[in-house]
């Protein structure tokens, strides 16, 4: 393996391959009390979901700018649901609201009692968004699933997103026909709701023409309760990271090389999950939903070491945690590049286990080209340096109490079969 930051991990020199950093407007919309601001609140700035409770209503419109990795910057508008505001946007501030949008993240509340009057609104912002940023993605969240009973969830999921794609449908082909208002009323019926990703128009009505313009989106059921709102999200940010197909390519050489089941790489505040790598071994598993299982225990857990060592709740709380599970496998976590944390699940082995920690820390040098905008260089025997004086820093301190949980890799016991360790 390669031991200087001046050779490539891989072979290559990757980068000449680094895109320039994107600025991507997102658009949060929907009805008052559907969730946006809680959500984006859990999502970005770690709060927990029974913290919520004390956020108000948003006024007008709430700008953000959120930086995620260091080749990204989101800026995240959400915007107030009160119908004034809505009046407001459709009307005076329209250009300046839907120009330039990257992508509309349009929330739908599974218990509104005026399911019309909320589709109305939707085609509206749609007829909106397709006049000013006609390349736009289009995601759609079913939102507070969990106030709904188990039984008939999926159900009225796939009833709401019929309904959803049968109004989209009818507008664009309107807007085919020439008629670029929103549509009239009843036209033709929708298909069944389809999988994520799929058409709008949800294969009812005979279908749109050829000219009937094209609109992507994507549904999603979610609730602030559960892991749900982590699936939907790292997947609306997915396809905005720049340099998605290098970090893809080369994080699948390193899975190779370490001998790796699978690898999960995490953005580092939200914990959403960039992308992921798994081998013919780790195909096998059968939990489906195990990535934003992981961002949303990955999440917990940090918010639960940020009460325990009264430190902010976006700081680092941790550099490295490590599962060891006898003969099942074992994994670690660990802060891999400035902005990203990687877990690596990998088949029982000591050896196995301590060249693979050594060696994704090895390849970090690598990937951190990946995540600092375009010009900016590292020189990582001072950043190291700056790392150990950080380090002396904290260690000539007084520990804070219960402290002891918490140290410099290596020290202590071997942890256990089964025993999680965790390096602060």
């Amino acid at each position: 393996m390669a031991d200087s930051a001046d050779e490539p991990f891989f072979g290559v020199d990757v980068r000449s391959e680094i895109k320039k950093p994107k600025k991507r407007k997102v658009l949060l919309m929907g009805k008052s009390g559907s969730g946006k601001s809680s959500m984006r609140s859990i999502i970005f700035s770690s709060y927990l979901a029974r913290d919520t409770r004390r956020l108000g209503a948003t006024i007008d419109i709430d700008l953000s700018q959120v930086k995620f990795l260091g080749n990204l910057t989101l800026n995240l508008w959400d915007c107030g649901g009160q119908e004034a505001f809505t009046d407001n946007y459709l009307s005076q501030q329209r250009q300046h609201v839907f120009s330039n949008v990257g992508v509309l993240i349009y929330v739908f509340d599974i218990e509104s009692r005026d399911v019309e009057r909320d589709l109305a609104t939707y085609v509206s912002v749609i007829s909106a968004l397709t006049q000013h940023s006609p390349s736009a993605k289009v995601f759609v969240l079913i939102h507070k699933m969990d106030l709904t009973a188990a039984a008939t969830r999926e159900a009225l999921f796939e009833e709401r997103v019929r309904l959803v794609r049968q109004k989209t449908a009818e507008y664009l082909r309107n807007v085919a026909a020439g008629d670029t208002g929103p549509p009239g009323g009843g036209g033709g019926g929708g298909g069944g709701a389809e999988g994520e990703g799929g058409g709008a128009d949800g294969g009812g009505g005979g279908g749109a023409t050829a000219t009937t313009p094209e609109l992507e989106l994507t549904p999603f059921a979610t609730s602030i309760w559960d892991q749900s709102l982590y699936k939907a999200w790292a997947s609306i940010i997915h396809d905005l990271v720049p340099n998605l197909a290098l970090i893809e390519t080369h994080l699948g050489h390193l899975g190779r090389l370490v001998e790796a089941e699978e690898l999960l790489l995490f953005e580092r505040t939200s914990f959403l999950v960039v992308s992921h790598w798994h081998s013919a071994e780790g195909a096998r598993n059968p939990c489906e939903d195990r990535f934003e299982r992981m961002s949303n225990i990955l999440k917990s857990f940090k918010s639960s070491l940020a009460r325990y060592t009264g430190t902010p709740r976006n700081a680092e709380q941790f550099k490295l945690f490590e599962l060891r599970f006898g003969l099942r496998f074992n994994l670690f976590i660990g802060k891999f590049t400035t902005n990203t944390y990687l877990l690596v699940v990998l088949p029982p082995g000591e050896a196995r286990f301590n060249a693979a920690l050594l060696n994704t820390q090895i390849a970090a040098r690598q990937f951190e080209f990946l995540d600092v905008p375009v010009g900016v260089t590292k020189d990582y025997g001072q950043q190291q340096q700056q790392q150990q004086q950080q380090q002396q820093q904290q260690s000539a301190q007084p520990p804070a109490p219960g402290s002891s949980l918490y140290g410099a890799p290596g020290e202590g016991s071997t942890p256990g079969l089964g025993t999680p360790t965790v390096y602060g």
